[in-house]
């Protein structure tokens, strides 16, 4: 294969094939297909990719505001958690050590009974180690240092016990109780004090009382389950995590947020891959069509490469003039792609949001999803990767009819002019 050369000859002479097609308006219209099918694709796959993200974040914003960075615990309850506290603060990397108690209960109300998970936390200092959501709500935690016996629950468990603020719940946890009569599950009443709603799964299985509350109901004591952490780097908490584990005696065990929660955030980057690689294969019919739009050209122009050559021009500078000619369609289609890709991505949930107007449709119902509207989050790395691998895939595109060009001998082309 003859690699091509590029002189300023070639690229002007490219430059004029792509802007003028002759009399093939065939040659034009295809160049045109290639031209809009790479808007289109780098266009689409920026969009999406930005909408993907912002999923991510949000979903990341909404379910990490109420799960701590990590926490180190015991398989038995742990009798004095301040050294352990002190240790874990003496990473600089860690803002904040809480202690906790968590443990599954059932609840009943004069509706319906469910299953929960029922967390203890410090309501003066124990809010430390969750992330402020968007909407603040995290306020209401502070109801729990009144008096015992209150709890918060997720606004989908309380619907779903059909509870308001101000009501009482049976909540029963998994101790038996010896009495003269016999054995009898532990069951007391708390009184509902607030609502707490991220948008995420733990509104329908999650609540918190004080610690002071959940040692008294699940008969500990002053023991605690362990330490809630959290870091100054919620990506980089699993290494913080590890480093604090080697300094800790090998009795507590250590887990970040990324075992518990990984898995989803796994499946959104796989999703976010696989959507990717579907939509890359819009660009790769594009660079296709670039492949037909040469290949007919040279057909067209072998009295034109013929006379090149007779004029001393190698077949390096032959095909340097059709891979001209091709960058040039693929060149201008990749940046406008980009500048409409920007445009949507920052802009889609305005023009969605107009298009419910007119349409009179919710394509996000409240009632329904997490979330209202559509989130967007423009990186520039996803920039660069759509646009450069879109410039490969059509500058490989641009060798297989070049070097046919290069090819072309012109003895046998004049002979039959």
């Amino acid at each position: 294969m003859s690699l091509p050369t590029f002189t300023k000859y070639s690229f002007f002479i490219g430059l004029r094939y792509s802007l003028y097609s002759g009399k093939s308006r065939f040659i034009w219209i295809v160049s045109v297909v290639s031209f809009l099918g790479m808007v289109f694709g780098v266009a689409c796959l920026i969009t999406v990719l930005s909408i993907m993200n912002g999923f991510a974040a949000e979903l990341t914003g909404r379910l990490l505001s109420l799960t701590p960075h990590g926490r180190i615990y015991s398989e038995r309850s742990i009798d004095d958690f301040e050294p352990l506290k002190r240790q874990a603060l003496s990473n600089g990397n860690i803002l904040a050590a809480e202690p906790y108690v968590e443990r599954k209960i059932l609840f009943s109300s004069a509706h319906k009974n469910s299953g929960a998970v029922l967390t203890g936390i410090d309501p003066a200092n124990g809010i430390k180690v969750y992330l402020e959501n968007s909407s603040g709500n995290l306020e209401i935690f502070n109801y729990l240092q009144d008096d015992p016996f209150k709890i918060v629950l997720g606004a989908s468990l309380a619907r779903k016990l059909g509870v308001f603020p101000g009501d009482s719940i049976q909540v029963t946890v998994p101790h038996i109780l010896a009495t003269p009569l016999g054995l009898f599950p532990r069951i007391k009443s708390l009184q509902v004090v607030g609502l707490f709603e991220i948008g995420a799964q733990p509104d329908s299985y999650q609540s918190y009382v004080s610690l002071e509350t959940a040692q008294l109901l699940f008969g500990l004591g002053s023991k605690v389950d362990g330490v809630q952490i959290l870091t100054d780097d919620l990506y980089n908490a699993a290494s913080i995590l590890k480093e604090l584990k080697n300094k800790i005696i090998p009795e507590y065990r250590i887990t970040s947020w990324e075992e518990s929660q990984g898995s989803l955030f796994a499946a959104i980057r796989m999703e976010k891959i696989l959507i990717a690689i579907m939509l890359f294969s819009v660009i790769f019919v594009a660079a296709f069509n670039v492949v037909s739009t040469l290949a007919i050209s040279v057909s067209e122009k072998k009295s034109d490469i013929a006379v090149f050559r007779t004029m001393g021009m190698e077949s390096s500078g032959v095909a340097g003039i059709f891979v001209t000619y091709g960058m040039i369609i693929s060149l201008l289609g990749i940046l406008l792609g980009v500048g409409f890709g920007v445009i949507l991505s920052l802009n889609i949930s305005s023009i969605v949001n107009v298009l419910e107007s007119l349409l009179r449709i919710k394509i996000f119902d409240p009632s329904v999803y997490f979330i209202s509207e559509f989130p967007s989050r423009l990186m520039i790395l996803d920039i660069f990767l759509v646009s450069g691998m879109a410039f490969l895939l059509s500058f490989f595109a641009t060798l297989y009819p070049s070097n046919r060009a290069a090819k072309i001998l012109p003895s046998e082309v004049l002979r039959y002019e």
